[in-house]
C-alpha cells in the first residue's frame, strides 16, 4: 500500500508507521505518569513542546536526539520507548 505525504508517495512500510505510533504512545503514557503537560516535558528535555506533540502523535519522524532528551527526562531509556516488548525476526 502507497502513502501519499504533500504530494509525493510515503516510501515506509506499514511497520514502521505502526512502531512509530507504539513510541509516541509509551511517551505520552511515561509523561501522563509524571503528570506533566507537554510543556512540562518539553521544558525538562530542552526541546520544542513541537517536537513532544510530533512526537507523541506520530506525525513526524522523531530524530536521535530529540529521543534521547525526552528519554533521559522521562527517566528512561531510548531502548524502553522504542521497544518495550522485543520482537523476534520473522
Amino acid at each position: 500500500m502507497v502513502r501519499w505525504r504533500g504530494g509525493v508517495p510515503d516510501p515506509r512500510p506499514d511497520w514502521v508507521l505502526s512502531r512509530r505510533r507504539e513510541l509516541g504512545h509509551r511517551i505520552a503514557i511515561a509523561r501522563a505518569a509524571r503528570g506533566w503537560s507537554l510543556d512540562d516535558l518539553a521544558g525538562h528535555a530542552g526541546v520544542a513542546r513541537n517536537s513532544v506533540v510530533r512526537a507523541e502523535s506520530a506525525s513526524h519522524s522523531t530524530g536521535i536526539d530529540v529521543l534521547l532528551q525526552i528519554a533521559d527526562a522521562l527517566g528512561v531509556t531510548v531502548g524502553a520507548l522504542v521497544d518495550a516488548a522485543p520482537r523476534l525476526p520473522d
